[in-house]
């Protein structure tokens, strides 16, 4: 018997890196999870493929969670087709790095339309159907910049930093209605994000780390599975930072 079973799952931006650790997670643990993505169909169909290989059941589906209408009938088909819809985790996010003066106006909307208004959209989509079920978990990935800030990165963190002002607004609506509300704020991950970073970067980043480590994807993963389960029933409106003591 696992954690979720009968339990139907949301994962947003699930392709690769956090997103695919979770829905991995969640799978093994019993959920049908559906694995949400908006470019790279061969990272989410590799998702599935490794969900099922592993006994596990999945499907992937293609939306851009910055479009309302898209997440819309995205939620309608996973209702019409699964019934319910049990677990959000709104994972999905891009950067667009850069110095706040050389800053496009493009860059920064970008970023805040798929980190922040994605996960608002689908936060707003998904939670019409929990409220009927009067059950569901909702879990947002913020992140330690959200929290700390960081140069080059206005618009990510703003992004991030709204997460958190949404998952805790969000927790205060839902909680009569038996619907939790969290979010995990990452620090440095071992991903595709950060592999770009060049070695003095790195250096940089690890010193800031009391841990003297990145972390791994699965780090996050098990914050989200435990946010998603009975165990945390009475957990709502908080943020878990997984950082390796980062935001001490």
């Amino acid at each position: 018997m696992g954690k979720f079973d009968n339990k139907v799952a949301l994962v947003t931006g699930a392709g690769r890196g956090i997103g695919a650790a979770i829905a991995k997670g969640l799978a093994k643990e019993g959920a049908f999870v559906i694995v949400n993505y908006s470019g790279n169909a061969e990272a989410a169909n590799e998702t599935v493929k490794e969900i099922e290989n592993a006994g596990g059941s999945a499907a992937a589906y293609k939306c851009g969670v910055q479009d309302s209408e898209a997440v819309k009938k995205m939620t309608e088909y996973i209702i019409e087709k699964y019934k319910k819809i049990d677990i959000l985790v709104n994972n999905a996010g891009i950067t667009r790095d850069g110095l706040m003066l050389r800053m496009s106006d493009e860059d920064f909307d970008s970023v805040i339309a798929v980190n922040l208004k994605g996960t608002f959209n689908c936060t707003r989509s998904v939670s019409r159907y929990m409220l009927k079920q009067r059950s569901g978990k909702i879990i947002n990935i913020s992140s330690v910049v959200g929290i700390c800030g960081n140069a080059g990165q206005v618009n990510y963190s703003a992004s991030k930093a709204g997460i958190i002002g949404l998952t805790k607004s969000a927790a205060k609506e839902f909680a009569s209605r038996g619907i939790t509300v969290n979010a995990v704020a990452p620090g440095y991950v071992d991903t595709d994000m950060t592999k770009v970073l060049s070695d003095e970067v790195k250096n940089e980043i690890m010193k800031a780390i009391p841990a003297g480590r990145m972390g791994k994807a699965q780090d996050i993963s098990n914050a989200v599975l435990f946010l998603a389960s009975e165990e945390a029933e009475y957990i709502t409106g908080q943020v878990i930072s997984v950082d390796g003591g980062m935001n001490i």
